[in-house]
């Protein structure tokens, strides 16, 4: 037994043990109270099973079908890797110099907290943060610093510090119990911040190295761990200079924990940053049109399953992992194809109006074009700025405007150059002209069996202009509208592929018109009537207006209207006899919807953007399937790509061109096709079919008022077929889609029309027999 020392130091000794005894226990009290929130003083704290399941704000992965990523839609962007997906210089660099001690303490090491109060001291030269990787772990996981977790005393200054410190402990004893080292530390990386707004080792390689996080050498490595401490004060696009002392410093813990030998470190030391800096955003990536439109169809599925299973998916934070139908082959060509297309059209459109503005109208006395007044002005009225100034100028026009011709620097999109963008100085008036000069598109492909959606193409460039002419913009279509006419009078048995008609005037009555104060009698583009007997394959790849008026005063605008409507077209389409020359408005969307109708035996196909969402571990959420419905015959929609193929085969078609300058009939490869052009020019279209793949776009200015002055330039067979033809090359020379490859369209059974003693069939070709005229009034009337 011993005794206590005898005299004055018992009770030294005594009151020194009954010190520790009372500390130890209000040390413990207190971390109860911090843990329990004891009085609401201190705030709450995660619960085991927020601790057992970390959660992270993770970007949502959009993927194309063959397993590209496309993009993403986050708030934070990070993506998270397992340790085996992670370069071992990145775990060298990081322990060597966030916590050394990592692999020998259980969240909290006693030696750099008393490092770290030894820096509180004068002279003493202690260097070093008392923060484990555990605790920064927790850190950043449970945001313990935030409102969410502070109590009544959060709002005082240091006590806050105390308590915030606190809590990061025991969570760091806590994260031990449950997690193993390796899991811990990729719990940091992935969820670590590198600077603009890069979350996690995975994007910050794929950011500043374009690489993955396996590949990252020792000096990328040393780089990025280095910013860690403060993203913005090393970050070495901004700061070289301090980046490149501050990764030397990690490179030198590096030599002082043995990671590397000194003529190791000598020699990554001297090699300079180099850097792939590409930073994501929604204008960043591949199809960032379709990313766009498809982020609303997303939100509205997510409220539905969260709805029905009474989860909180976020699609910004919750890591779902999204196969799209897009094809990223097929989409990179057609990118490419249309941009092609329209830097070729764009030089021609500023060649065309060399020292004249686009925005015209045509005058009513003299037929010609001339330019329209204040159409700038107009143009700006209706822009965000002119909204902004005109709440800070209400009641004074002149500062507005003043505002609105002031010079400032800027960048602004150009075709030429690598990025596709210069700087200028430019007024926000100037501005508006600069891109009101500009030719827009839109472009889709689709296969019509299953109706996936292959490629899109909203416009020409996301980052400057970001309206989709696809889904969202909706313009006359033109002749393209034509095979709707050509049908409704097929599949009410007024004609039949057999018949001709003669290309002559055929005059709408007033009250055809909707007792409108004129009779109509529509026009061929070229203004003139050949008086010709044609074929229906021939007038209809020839693009006859006369033809499709005869052909719609039999059949009704509204039998048209309704046939439409049955194959995808959901705009509003007036019941009119103009109907006949595309005047109603669509999208691109419905109508390559609609023609893959006639390329899949009749059915119509819904057309699918998603196949397949799977949660952030891969489990599958849901899986979209096609919704087809027999609206044609099979025989009938036969029909209908036969006479197409006038266009491309037929002497006069419009889109000869496909054959003798694109050579994509070679092989046996059949083409269904259709050119569109409005009146004045505004509006230039191409649909194209093939067995499995219909693609088609639209060309012409945002502005109804801006187009080219003649059909020579302005028509759809110069103005937009090239990008179809372009596109369709890149994807017959691809050997990886093959499931694509030239081949004829391919007959229903027993396909055979009899066209008096003549037929069309399995091994005839169509040899026309019967002639009709104005005499025949069944049919013309």
């Amino acid at each position: 037994m011993i005794e206590l020392a005898p005299g004055p130091y018992r009770k030294l000794i005594r009151r020194l043990w009954r010190g520790t005894l009372i500390g130890l226990g209000m040390l413990i009290l207190y971390i109860l109270a911090v843990s329990f929130n004891f009085l609401w003083l201190f705030g709450g704290m995660p619960n085991l099973k927020t601790l057992e399941n970390p959660q992270s704000e993770i970007a949502s992965a959009l993927y194309s079908e063959d397993g590209v990523l496309l993009g993403k839609y986050y708030t934070e962007n990070r993506t998270l890797v397992e340790i085996t997906q992670v370069s071992p210089n990145v775990i060298m660099a990081l322990l060597s110099t966030e916590d050394a001690r990592f692999t020998k303490h259980s969240g909290i090491d006693p030696r750099s907290i008393f490092r770290a109060a030894l820096g509180f001291i004068p002279f003493t030269g202690s260097k070093g943060g008392g923060s484990t990787l555990t605790q920064q772990t927790a850190k950043n996981l449970f945001e313990t610093r935030g409102e969410k977790y502070r109590g009544l005393l959060g709002h005082i200054p240091l006590v806050r510090t105390v308590i915030e410190k606190t809590k990061e402990w025991i969570l760091s004893v806590q994260l031990e119990r449950n997690y193993t080292k390796q899991e811990i530390m990729m719990m940091y990386l992935n969820t670590v911040s590198f600077g603009n707004n890069t979350y996690g080792i995975k994007t910050a390689a794929k950011t500043y190295f374009n690489k993955e996080p396996w590949s990252l050498n020792v000096q990328e490595a040393a780089l990025l761990v280095g910013m860690l401490q403060n993203p913005s004060l090393w970050n070495p696009r901004t700061h070289e200079d301090r980046a490149l002392q501050r990764r030397n410093v990690v490179l030198s813990q590096m030599k002082k924990y043995g990671f590397l030998n000194e003529e190791q470190y000598i020699s990554y030391k001297e090699k300079p940053i180099q850097l792939d800096f590409n930073i994501e955003n929604q204008n960043t990536g591949m199809a960032p049109y379709f990313r766009s439109v498809l982020k609303q169809e997303l939100q509205q599925w997510i409220d539905s399953y969260n709805e029905a299973n009474d989860t909180e998916l976020d699609l910004y934070t919750s890591g779902l992992q999204i196969i799209t139908t897009i094809d990223s082959r097929m989409q990179t060509y057609a990118e490419a194809a249309v941009m092609e297309n329209m830097r070729d059209q764009q030089t021609k459109f500023y060649e065309h109006w060399r020292g004249r503005n686009p925005w015209v109208e045509k005058d009513a006395k003299t037929g010609k074009f001339r330019e329209i007044p204040g159409f700038i002005e107009s143009v700006a009225k209706r822009t965000g700025r002119y909204r902004q100034l005109k709440e800070q100028y209400p009641d004074d026009d002149a500062a507005i405007w003043k505002e609105m011709r002031q010079p400032v620097k800027m960048k602004v999109f150009t075709y030429a150059g690598k990025k596709h963008e210069k700087d200028t100085t430019l007024s926000s008036l100037d501005s508006i002209r600069y891109y009101k000069r500009m030719l827009n598109t839109g472009f889709m492909a689709m296969d019509p069996r299953d109706g996936h959606v292959k490629a899109w193409v909203g416009g020409i460039n996301f980052k400057y202009m970001k309206f989709d002419h696809v889904r969202q913009g909706r313009r006359q279509p033109g002749s393209t509208f034509k095979p709707f006419v050509y049908l409704s009078a097929l599949d009410n048995n007024y004609m039949t592929p057999c018949d001709h008609l003669v290309d002559q005037p055929t005059t709408f009555a007033p009250y055809e018109l909707g007792n409108g104060p004129k009779s109509w009698t529509p026009k061929n583009s070229n203004g003139k009537y050949s008086y010709r007997s044609l074929s229906l394959r021939e007038a209809i790849g020839q693009s006859i207006n006369t033809v499709s008026a005869q052909l719609i005063k039999k059949a009704t605008p509204e039998t048209v209207v309704n046939y439409a409507k049955r194959l995808g077209i959901s705009s509003e389409l007036l019941a009119n006899p103009t109907l006949c020359l595309g005047t109603s408005d669509v999208s691109v969307y419905e109508m390559v919807a609609a023609y893959c109708t006639f390329a899949n035996g009749g059915y119509r196909v819904k057309p699918m953007l998603i196949w397949k969402i799977l949660d952030k571990d891969g489990n599958e959420l849901a899986k979209f399937n096609p919704e087809a419905k027999q609206e044609i015959s099979a025989d009938r929609a036969y029909d209908m790509l036969y006479l197409m193929r006038g266009a491309v085969e037929e002497p006069g078609g419009t889109a000869a061109r496909l054959r003798s300058q694109y050579k994509l009939s070679e092989g046996g490869n059949e083409i269904a096709a259709k050119t569109g052009t409005t009146s004045n020019y505004s509006d230039a279209w191409f649909m194209g079919m093939t067995q499995h793949l219909v693609a088609g776009l639209w060309v012409g200015g945002d502005d109804r008022s801006i187009h080219f002055r003649n059909i020579e330039l302005g028509q759809g067979g110069r103005l937009a077929m090239p990008a179809w033809g372009l596109f369709m090359q890149r994807v017959y020379k691809d050997p990886t889609l093959r499931k694509y490859k030239p081949e004829p369209f391919r007959k229903p059974d027993k396909y055979k029309i009899d066209c008096g003693g003549y037929y069309i069939d399995s091994s005839q070709r169509y040899v026309p027999p019967k002639v009709l005229n104005s005499e025949d009034e069944d049919i013309l009337q």
